[in-house]
């Protein structure tokens, strides 16, 4: 009897060895990471926001809410698909989203949230008010949970300032230019090309909110820009607003160039340019700023799915989306985003956390500068 108790003993030690030897040190490799995601939620409850320390609490959460709506400025049918995909993923969270296209309708839902409108959960705060929305944005600590990896999310992509605003995408400006009209010589190199002689009385086109310009300001500082705006106007350029109008104009051959225009609008125009007339060179600095930045509002009713949904825009499956169906929208802070490949290795521009609070007062200098021209 003695044999075989004894190598039962000597099999259940082996067990208990293996078992050692194949957990030990991913336990304590484990024990890390908790202290470190426990600290992350000390500070960030200290400082008044919720830190999640398991992304699995946040979709079973998200999973009792069941709903979801969003309001965004992505076109209609960008956010259908992205919608769409988001659906087939979480498929027990019923999702409506809806377009606010315009300056006005924003201007609109920012007034609605100021007297307590309930109704929606997340929103996108709409770039010429961000610093109005802010307040009205529940406190999660995303950034914190996005640099624990609780959630899939590049902290880049979070404002470090408020920690609870993920932007989708980033806006890209180009040159637009009728190759019809526009020999590949003398296409602008550099924005200073547009100063040249060949340009001056009425041959190219440039908004009246000269957004792109103050773009340039990261890479210029302030007072080259504004020289350079103040020159420009010297050139009496053909005033326009709106850069689907002005692609359009460029490509019926009112204008030989646009100076500054969004790349995606330039490449949804391209596509459907059936005679090839419409070119697009990008010029150094290149300007580019944060753009489609979203938030969980304070009112939301199913916060956990807005997470969800924040993650998802920002994950390398949303961003794809994006740059589909934008175009080209996707954040130049993703790595393999079209912007980021268009970019790489280029001199860019670009209108981060840091400056986007100050992009108006930047556009306010160099408008003075301009003498305020009128659209014609």
């Amino acid at each position: 009897m003695r044999i075989p108790l004894l190598k039962a003993f000597l099999f259940l030690l082996g067990l208990y060895l293996t078992s050692v030897l194949c957990t030990g040190p991913s336990a304590a490799g484990a024990a890390s990471p908790t202290a470190a995601l426990l600290k992350a939620k000390k500070e960030a409850e200290s400082k008044g926001y919720i830190f999640e320390t398991s992304r699995d609490d946040i979709v079973a959460k998200a999973k009792k809410e069941g709903k979801l709506r969003v309001v965004s400025t992505l076109e209609t049918s960008t956010l259908k698909t992205v919608g769409d995909a988001f659906k087939q993923k979480y498929s027990f969270i019923d999702v409506r989203v809806e377009e606010l296209g315009s300056v006005e309708a924003n201007q609109r839902f920012l007034l609605e949230i100021k007297a307590g409108t309930k109704g929606w959960d997340v929103n996108r705060l709409y770039t010429d008010f961000y610093e109005e929305y802010l307040s009205h944005q529940k406190k999660f600590d995303i950034l914190a949970m996005a640099e624990q990896k609780v959630l899939n999310i590049p902290p880049q992509l979070v404002d470090p300032r408020t920690r609870n605003v993920v932007a989708a995408g980033t806006n890209m400006n180009v040159i637009a230019y009728n190759k019809n009209l526009l020999l590949p010589d003398k296409i602008p190199e550099k924005w200073e090309d547009f100063l040249k002689p060949e340009f001056r009385g009425r041959k190219f086109i440039t908004d009246i909110r000269p957004v792109p310009f103050a773009i340039l300001v990261p890479a210029w500082g302030l007072e080259r820009t504004v020289d350079f705006a103040r020159k420009l106007v010297a050139q009496d350029p053909i005033w326009s607003r709106g850069h689907t109008r002005m692609v359009s104009s460029v490509i019926s051959g009112d204008g030989v160039a646009v100076a500054g225009t969004n790349l995606g609008t330039v490449k949804r125009m391209q596509e459907k340019d059936r005679l090839r007339i419409l070119g697009m060179k990008i010029i150094e600095p290149v300007p580019i700023r944060i753009h489609e930045g979203n938030g969980i509002l304070n009112t939301a009713d199913y916060p956990y799915a807005g997470l969800l949904w924040l993650e998802f825009l920002a994950s390398s499956e949303g961003q794809k989306l994006i740059d589909k169906h934008w175009p080209l929208g996707a954040s130049v802070l993703s790595p393999g985003s079209a912007q980021e490949e268009l970019t790489r290795e280029k001199k860019i521009s670009l209108v981060d956390w840091n400056h986007m609070a100050k992009v108006d007062d930047y556009l306010n200098k160099i408008v003075e500068a301009m003498g305020f021209p009128k659209a014609k």
